[in-house]
């Protein structure tokens, strides 16, 4: 009898943590939720904030920037910095939301493309100790890099001669929502639910004077978005890094469309590539995974990552919603664009892997070539860009 109630009682007390698990995980995706909310707010506040600021000169405002490869550099830096490409593009949106210039903007979306995959090296890093472990997992880091270098060596000058990019996601925009804004029936259902909070914001900013104002509710909507993406992806990564480990486990070595399709789907559920490159570099430094399965991963993971600044664009409405919009589809097309011509094409495919594997090389035997692609690539090289650009 004692035995019997003793089961009851475990019985009971597996029941009892059962529930308290389930209760905790319904509270974070509440919190969650939530997070979104203040993202797709903070979009709203930055676009307002930029068109208090800069009033009607807001291209004067970027015009060291109008040069696409200084924007370009621009976005390297900015993301490198933050390590966030979804922080740093969804703010992109924003400041296209208050007037910044769509062309001018494209660049600095590509730039964010490179600036993310800093984390990916830096996270190599950790297998510095052991030659061959450290070669494997540099490789496996730096073949993103040398992807999205050769991605913007393509997509950029025919960005600069035809507008490719932006016409194109002009025209996706424009069959979406039209050529003015997200209203239905004049009302616009995103506007009215984050209302409260960025007017709220707005309000509390108008407090100080004239381009101050303006000036605050960008700040206060960059730390927004900075906060929500990163705890969205604190959050994430406990609730769902468990299943993301299983998809990427159990689709990595299928087949090239089976790694990239798991690649977009793990970063989607984790909200974060970085997350999900350090998922991945590991495994490649430890042998578990070859560098040409690795490598289709990660170009998954450059898709994923694209679907915050989406989310951030539904936050828009009025004359330029279809900007917004168009800005954040730059970044799907860009990637879409650049995984379909790159890939697909064997000559082009194999560049990435063939760079990564010779700096790998150089970098498992001198660890000073890790430090100089590094600096070189994400700090040096644009910020003496930016220098040279505006003294000329």
């Amino acid at each position: 009898m004692v035995e019997s109630g003793a089961g009851v009682t475990i019985a009971h007390e597996g029941v009892a943590s059962q529930s308290e698990a389930g209760s905790g995980h319904a509270l974070s995706w509440l919190m969650v939720s939530g997070l979104v909310y203040a993202l797709i707010s903070a979009v709203s506040v930055i676009g307002t904030g930029f068109k208090v600021a800069a009033g009607d000169q807001a291209q004067q405002l970027f015009q060291f920037a109008s040069n696409p490869f200084v924007g370009l550099m621009v976005g390297i830096i900015a993301t490198a910095l933050i390590q966030s490409s979804s922080t740093v593009s969804s703010v992109i949106v924003g400041l296209v939301a208050g007037g910044l210039a769509v062309p001018v903007a494209v660049p600095m979306i590509m730039g964010a493309n490179i600036g993310t995959t800093v984390t990916n090296t830096l996270v190599s890093l950790g297998h510095v100790q052991h030659r061959d472990e450290f070669r494997r997992a540099f490789a496996a880091a730096t073949v993103h890099d040398f992807f999205n270098l050769l991605a913007v060596a393509i997509f950029l000058p025919l960005e600069m001669i035809f507008g490719l990019l932006e016409r194109s996601a002009l025209a996706v925009s424009t069959l979406v929502v039209g050529p003015g804004s997200y209203s239905m029936s004049g009302m616009n259902v995103m506007a009215v639910l984050t209302g409260p909070m960025t007017g709220s914001i707005e309000w509390l900013a108008h407090l100080l004077p004239g381009v101050f104002a303006g000036v605050a509710m960008i700040v206060i909507g960059i730390t927004l978005i900075f906060v929500s993406i990163r705890f969205i992806g604190r959050l994430l990564k406990v609730l769902m890094v468990g299943r993301a480990k299983r998809i990427m486990h159990g689709a990595i070595g299928r087949g090239p469309w089976s790694g990239i399709l798991s690649g977009t789907v793990v970063t989607v559920l984790v909200q974060s590539s970085s997350t999900t490159t350090s998922l991945m570099v590991p495994l490649a430094g430890s042998g578990a995974f070859t560098l040409s399965q690795i490598y289709p991963f990660t170009l998954g993971t450059n898709v994923g990552t694209t679907i915050t600044a989406l989310l951030a664009a539904t936050a828009v409405s009025g004359a330029l919603a279809a900007h917004a919009l168009e800005i954040a589809l730059v970044h799907v097309l860009f990637n879409v664009f650049a995984l379909v011509l790159i890939f697909t094409l064997p000559f082009l495919r194999n560049i990435p892997m063939l760079g990564a594997e010779w700096l790998a090389a150089l970098a498992a035997q001198r660890k000073l070539f890790a430090a100089v692609w590094v600096l070189g690539v994400f700090v040096v090289m644009p910020g003496l860009l930016i220098l040279v650009t505006s003294v000329l």
